[in-house]
């Protein structure tokens, strides 16, 4: 969310992630706390790409 890579992450009763990147973007539903590490980790990566683009 710092870095407006995220707009919301919510968990869901049933295990499963509730995510939206920007607030016009669909829902997406990740099954579960390996998937949000997945996305974590993409998220991750975008960062130090576009960090290191700049410098």
């Amino acid at each position: 969310m710092r870095h407006q890579m995220l707009n919301a992450a919510v968990l869901a009763p049933t295990g499963q992630w509730l995510v939206q990147q920007r607030p016009e973007s669909p829902v997406r539903v990740l099954d579960g706390a390996t998937a949000m590490v997945e996305l974590a980790a993409e998220i991750q990566h975008r960062i130090r790409t576009t960090r290191n683009d700049t410098r």
